[in-house]
């Protein structure tokens, strides 16, 4: 495209394809005015770059004088008191100002007051976002007989008909959840005869019935929330820890007619928040991948958004799910919604994007378009009919990522600010989530939240992130540990106990979210299972879940976890101490043996291919990749960049070499390769180094690495991606 093809206005030179979607569907979908759209675009472009352009110039700066001191001082072991005081004497390490109390209003219950598993989506695959929205409600029946949670020993192989011995496995299962849940008053669920309501005193009563004709009812009568359905096909609705448990009652049903009771499913409150994705998980390289993402945003707002799709030879369509209609105890109706609370990721600061470009020709920054267009179509949460709002208070929810340190976190409330004014929107309608997966965050977080307590709904450490700009930050302090060591390290446990110090000592506990990382294995259940209890264990109020299942076995977890006590109590402990969080994740002496380097990189280079491929061939940034062992891992941008940072810094401190980085790419391209032989439409990397981008794309994340600002992927996968685009349209 000519600079001829593209359309000035307000100042400024739109892509055609981003300027029909906004002119055809945006301002006709919120009603507003074009000539204000795109002039009040222009003033908030012009006013919030140089600021913007200004900090990534602090962040250069800051990193410049951490390599050169690392430099200066080689050889020798790191003085930690010296190293502290140098990083509060360069503006790193803020003074300690004491905890800010959040004072965010209009906050809806999803966020402020329920904990539950949040799933985290790629918006730009119409299928998955929809997904993700519905995942609000799900079968509890259908995730344990799906996955590994249930054994496959004795009789109970899923195959691919129904297997009645697995279905009794999973009734026990389910039975064993509702006495821990739901108890009842002395008996177990498993004794029931028959599920029924008592109406003698007014008000619905939630009773049970025994083969003997004696009844029962719950333990905490307050548990009953309502019902649904007729009598012999009913679903009773209940309330724990603040999350919903349906149990539905259906005689006719296959699995119904033989569990006791005719319970045919339980069905459990499952995603309660989800953070559509514009950022990590997404290709968007481009305007017109950019209108893909914010069309479906678009879509899930006015819940109109629709995917077909082909599953056993058969159409598919797929569309947003309707609110669930009760009955409550007292007799009135009850509404829930059939969706899970939308909130959506834009990028950080850093990345620019070609559908606008500014006055002096120059890419606008991408974050900024982001904040301005995801509200935008947010503003049609308000008009839609025939469902509840996404939020009810009216508030828009934005995932802001990659900010480094206080100012930036200002910089976000100010923008969000400007958006609210072209808008007319009141103002802190926009509320922001913190991820805090940068160290200048971390380190900084009490003065962070303060930055935006207005608005805070949201706080989230992110392993992956962290520990690649842990690598990046002290890239020239020596050579790290492997990777699964550097989890190990008193760094990270410190990095996640004051994230949730921080967030309770600034008041988020009923008022937002204190979050913990993804699980990144979506087939390994029954492992998530017997370890992600300890997210909520550990305070927090919501974890990262890869899939609708995952999140409904995720829930679990909640019903068995109380977190306003487990905050409660965490309120009264030592605040963790934030020096062992600025011990960089040194190897110093002990250094691996060539066995281990060479089987760090194997891991490594295979991990950064498998995910690259698809990102730079197909566009696809989020997807289920195969490691080195055929394990399954969800991978996005954040693993990418750990993997990438880790090997350019063993290079740096000659723990190896280009030549042996370069041949274990080679080696482990074939095996990526014939990890993805079934698929037809897969360009093997290693039939033509030279002419592979995706290959390339892969090598010049680690031997550029060191270069790379803040030690990010995205510069350096946006250009290959592109150059393959180009390719492709030839």
């Amino acid at each position: 495209m000519t600079q001829d093809d593209r359309i000035s206005v307000g100042g400024l030179s739109v892509d055609p394809v981003f300027h029909h979607f906004v002119e055809s569907e945006l301002l006709p979908a919120i009603g507003f005015d074009s000539a204000s759209f795109w002039g009040g675009v222009g003033a908030i472009i012009n006013d919030l770059t140089p600021r913007n352009r200004e900090l990534l110039n602090i962040r250069d700066d800051l990193q410049a004088r951490i390599d050169q001191w690392h430099r200066e001082r080689q050889g020798i072991p790191l003085a930690h008191s010296e190293y502290i005081k140098f990083l509060q004497d360069i503006d790193y390490l803020g003074g300690d100002d004491g905890f800010t109390a959040i004072s965010t209003a209009n906050v809806d219950p999803e966020i402020a007051q329920i904990a539950g598993p949040q799933l985290v989506v790629p918006v730009s695959n119409a299928r998955f976002a929809i997904n993700a929205a519905n995942a609000r409600w799900g079968s509890l029946y259908d995730a344990l007989y799906g996955t590994d949670v249930i054994s496959e020993d004795n009789g109970q192989e899923r195959g691919t008909g129904y297997n009645a011995t697995r279905g009794a496995a999973v009734i026990r299962a389910a039975t064993e959840f509702l006495d821990k849940a739901l108890p009842l008053d002395g008996i177990s669920h498993g004794d029931v005869n028959k599920y029924g309501l008592d109406r003698s005193h007014g008000a619905y009563r939630f009773v049970v019935s025994l083969s003997n004709g004696e009844t029962k009812g719950l333990r905490d009568e307050k548990q009953f929330v309502g019902f649904a359905g007729q009598e012999s096909q009913q679903a009773y609705l209940f309330r724990n820890n603040g999350l919903h448990v349906e149990i539905q009652i259906d005689p006719n049903h296959p699995i119904g007619k033989e569990a006791t009771a005719n319970v045919a499913d339980v069905v459990l409150e499952s995603a309660i928040t989800t953070i559509q994705d514009c950022e990590d998980s997404v290709a968007a390289v481009d305007a017109e991948d950019k209108v893909g993402v914010y069309r479906n945003w678009l879509g899930l707002m006015q819940v109109d958004l629709k995917a077909t799709f082909s599953k056993g030879g058969k159409e598919s369509l797929r569309t947003i799910a309707k609110d669930r209609v009760y009955t409550s105890a007292q007799g009135d109706e009850l509404v829930l919604s059939g969706r899970s609370l939308l909130l959506v990721r834009n990028v950080g600061h850093l990345m620019s994007t070609d559908a606008i470009l500014d006055g002096d020709g120059q890419e606008v920054f991408e974050g900024i378009l982001d904040a301005i267009i995801t509200t935008a179509c947010a503003i049609t949460d308000r008009k839609r009919e025939g469902y509840s709002p996404n939020s009810r208070t009216g508030s828009i929810y934005i995932v802001k990522p990659k900010m480094h340190g206080p100012d930036e976190v200002a910089f976000t409330d100010t923008l969000f600010g400007r958006v609210e004014q072209l808008f007319e929107l009141q103002a802190n309608t926009l509320k922001v989530g913190i991820m805090d997966e940068e160290r200048r965050t971390t380190i900084n977080l009490p003065s962070c939240i303060g930055a935006a307590k207005n608005r805070v709904v949201f706080i989230n450490t992110g392993f992956l992130d962290r520990t690649g700009d842990e690598i990046h930050t002290s890239m020239h302090a020596g050579a790290v540990l492997p990777k699964e060591i550097i989890k190990q390290q008193p760094w990270i446990m410190a990095y996640e106990d004051w994230n949730v110090d921080v967030g309770i000592r600034c008041g988020l506990p009923g008022r937002a979210q204190i979050g913990k990382g993804m699980w990144p294995k979506p087939d390994e259940m029954r492992q998530m299972m017997d370890s992600k209890q300890a997210h909520p264990e550990a305070g927090a109020n919501c974890a990262w879940v890869p899939s609708p299942t995952a999140a409904t076995l995720h829930a679990t977890h909640y019903h068995a976890v109380d977190v306003r006590k487990v905050q409660a109590r965490l309120a009264k402990r030592k605040m963790a101490n934030r020096d062992d969080i600025l011990r960089p994740p040194l190897a110093n002496d002990l250094q691996p043996s060539p066995e281990e380097v060479q089987a760090e990189l194997n891991n490594n280079a295979q991990g950064i291919l498998g995910y690259v491929v698809r990102w730079i061939d197909h566009g696809v940034g989020c997807s289920k990749v195969p490691d080195i062992d055929n394990v399954g891992l969800m991978e996005d941008r954040a693993t990418l960049r750990i993997s990438s940072q880790h090997i350019a810094n063993w290079l740096l401190h000659g723990v190896t070499t280009r030549e042996q980085v370069q041949e274990t790419f080679e080696r482990m391209a074939e095996v990526v390769d014939n990890q993805n032989e079934g698929d037809a439409s897969y360009d093997r990397m290693s039939d033509n180094f030279d002419s592979s981008i995706a290959f390339q794309a892969a090598c010049a994340l680690v031997f550029e690495g060191c270069d790379q600002p803040n030690g990010y992927t995205e510069p350096l996968l946006h250009k290959f991606r592109r150059q393959k685009k180009a390719e492709l349209a030839c």
